[in-house]
């Protein structure tokens, strides 16, 4: 029968790794950087991460909050992130419509993309936005703009890593003025962004294994011999291409709605997970099943095989998963986005957004006392992993038994 183990009414991550993470370290050895991550994730927002001591100036009672891990793998502490990072991009928004691209991965790579991540993610946002740059310079010799998020897994769990870009209609061309396509149904003809993309990545691919800067392992060892990557090289060349352009989106608000979609998300939701047996060792979440017309499905697996491909998706330390490249690079925006702004007051691609009834949503929600549900909440006291306490007034000492309220 499944259950959330007493858990509490809504299951997490965290508690999904607190059950079956001990087990599933006695049996496999992990990388440092691996342990390191799933031990804080099954941390957070438990109590060992240490306590905030909040008081509500309404009622004037008091609570604790566990501190989250804020680790970039949580889904309980990425949607602050994401919030947070939506404001700063705000700033970076031009008055023009945006084109949603996707590059996928073919399934051959899949196995030596795990064994070298950094590389091949680095080369999957090379390729890419390189392939949407020289378009944008061929087709209106322009400067795009572009924002390139990486995902690596499917609703499965599974490894299926594509870049997901969001790209500027147009850009700035080298007289400071704005050029673009004249009709917002496409960008660039998807066939050949595609073929160049392949051809950009296999290139750089085989200057990777030339150079000796990819390594090979069980039973991909084979492939470190020149004969055999050669034929891999080939039946990647021969194959077609995904890439996909899913349309556009136009004003502020909704690129910032659109962004919020796909910047911060991680491989596992906790509003995915439904149940866990701890008796069977089982897990149980929600996913889409895109081959039966995107039907919502629920899968079960062991404890261990969801811990296995959550690892798969742990990004290399120090990893940046969200880049810009063109006019918004984070080197030239300062200087390049002005120019783009003040090319687009003259631009008949200018988009001019109509007002919009419904409350902008980007901004962080105020905390609320879990007593009267007031906002008004001071921060008091914090107590720190190591169990340091720290008192911001003289209130905490009065304190008595606290009342204790997850913030998760």
């Amino acid at each position: 029968m499944s259950c959330h183990s007493g858990l509490g009414p809504e299951l997490t991550v965290a508690q999904v790794l607190k059950v079956f993470l001990p087990e599933y370290l006695d049996r496999y050895s992990l990388p440092a950087h691996h342990l390191k991550v799933l031990r804080r994730l099954a941390r957070c927002r438990s109590g060992a991460l240490g306590w905030t001591v909040w008081q509500c100036q309404q009622c004037h009672r008091t609570h604790w909050r566990p501190h989250g891990c804020g680790d970039r793998h949580c889904p309980s502490c990425q949607h602050q992130r994401s919030l947070q990072w939506l404001e700063r991009q705000r700033e970076a928004l031009l008055p023009v419509r945006y084109f949603h691209w996707v590059f996928t991965l073919p399934a051959a790579l899949r196995a030596v993309v795990l064994q070298n991540p950094a590389a091949l993610y680095r080369l999957l946002f090379e390729s890419a936005s390189a392939t949407l740059l020289q378009f944008g310079q061929e087709r209106f010799h322009a400067e795009l703009g572009i924002t390139a998020i990486l995902h690596t897994w499917g609703q499965n769990l599974m490894n299926h890593p594509h870049l997901h870009c969001l790209v500027t209609g147009g850009g700035l061309t080298a007289q400071n003025s704005w050029a673009g396509p004249q009709q917002a149904r496409w960008l660039f003809p998807v066939r050949a962004v595609a073929t160049m993309f392949q051809g950009k990545f296999c290139a750089a691919l085989l200057q990777l294994h030339s150079t000796g800067k990819l390594q090979f392992h069980g039973d991909l060892l084979a492939l470190q011999a020149p004969g055999a990557f050669t034929q891999l090289l080939q039946q990647l060349r021969a194959g077609s291409w995904v890439v996909f352009a899913k349309g556009s989106v136009v004003g502020p608000d909704s690129v910032l709605d659109y962004l919020g979609r796909y910047t911060h998300r991680v491989v596992m939701s906790n509003g995915r997970l439904r149940s866990i047996d701890p008796h069977q060792g089982t897990v149980a979440f929600s996913y889409k099943d895109y081959a039966d017309a995107s039907a919502l499905k629920v899968m079960t697996l062991s404890g261990a095989e969801f811990i296995r491909r959550l690892q798969l998706h742990l990004l290399p330390p120090g990893f940046t998963k969200i880049r810009h490249y063109g006019l918004l690079g984070n080197n030239r925006r300062h200087l390049r986005v002005p120019l783009a702004r003040d090319a687009l007051q003259t631009s008949p691609l200018r988009f001019s957004p109509k007002p919009i009834d419904r409350p902008v949503t980007s901004k962080l929600p105020p905390l609320s006392c879990p007593h009267c549900q007031g906002n008004d909440l001071r921060c008091i006291g914090r107590v720190e992993r190591s169990g340091k306490v720290s008192l911001f007034a003289c209130a905490l000492m009065a304190l008595a038994a606290p009342d204790y309220a997850d913030s998760s």
